[in-house]
């Protein structure tokens, strides 16, 4: 079916599984009445089952609690955290500036997007090493033809996140997990075998443990692109109480202008 028939078939109706609400009877929720069957679970809970369709165990559920909140840091300097406090130091709204610091989380080098290029790394990894495979012959066949995304961080190859994250994982018996293991297999064949900065970073981790809870890489990324969210309200409220256009102004002294030097006008003073 397409074309007109296709769309024929879909006016004025929608059809869907995983919910709907009749306003003043009830709303279901992947199968489930929202206010009777789910009422009291835990918002991530709720969360990751809209997304995967699955019911997560209480350890789980820590564990992701646990990804978002190791990484929710209220710092106007970082780039999603600009972009919303610079909109609340204009006095856009507090919602724009929210919106737009969660979309701009999705950027392709160090935000959301290498997140779904590390669950696909350790998604087809651990297929080929269940295979039979060595896993330092598929680090090597990877790396000639792409870059391995969760190892090596920009300004400093330390990792804070890892010590807790790592410590959590522990605690909550985790740690046997076929793509969270490999994670630290690729870590020590890129440190020794190629470049010594290649230490694994909080993406690489988040995305092995996001592997062995059976994330597909889209319902990954729908979990994974608000771990910083926590961090970003408090950039926008300590913003709003700025004088306008006082974050992050620049110096026109500070700017290392290189184009073409200041050029005279030679144009008409006449009226035409």
């Amino acid at each position: 079916m397409n074309g007109p028939d296709l769309l024929a078939a879909n006016a004025s109706i929608l059809r869907t599984r995983v919910g709907a609400c009749w306003p003043g009877e009830r709303a279901v929720f992947r199968g489930h009445d929202l206010h009777a069957d789910l009422h009291g679970i835990d918002w991530m809970a709720l969360y990751v089952f809209g997304i995967t369709g699955r019911h997560f165990g209480p350890e789980q559920i820590r564990l992701l609690h646990g990804i978002w909140t190791l990484t929710s840091y209220p710092d106007s300097r970082l780039w999603n955290n600009r972009v919303a406090a610079i909109a609340a130091n204009t006095r856009s709204s507090s919602v724009l500036g929210l919106a737009a610091g969660i979309a701009i989380t999705e950027a392709g080098v160090y935000g959301g997007r290498p997140g779904i290029r590390a669950i696909d790394f350790f998604l087809r990894a651990g297929t080929a090493v269940s295979a039979g495979g060595e896993i330092g012959e598929f680090v090597a066949r990877e790396l000639a033809s792409r870059r391995i995304y969760g190892y090596g961080r920009p300004i400093n190859c330390i990792d804070e996140r890892l010590p807790p994250l790592i410590k959590l994982v522990e605690s909550l018996g985790f740690e046997q997990g076929q793509h969270y293991r490999l994670a630290f297999k690729v870590e020590k064949i890129l440190v020794g075998e190629y470049k010594p900065f290649l230490k694994m970073n909080f993406a690489a981790l988040t995305a092995a443990l996001a592997a062995d809870l059976g994330f597909t890489p889209r319902q990954y990324h729908l979990f994974n692109i608000l771990k910083t969210l926590a961090g970003i309200p408090p950039c926008i409220l300590e913003a709003a109480e700025k004088p306008a256009g006082a974050l992050f102004p620049t110096r026109c002294n500070d700017i290392d202008y290189r184009g073409q030097a200041p050029r005279p006008w030679t144009g008409s003073t006449e009226n035409t």
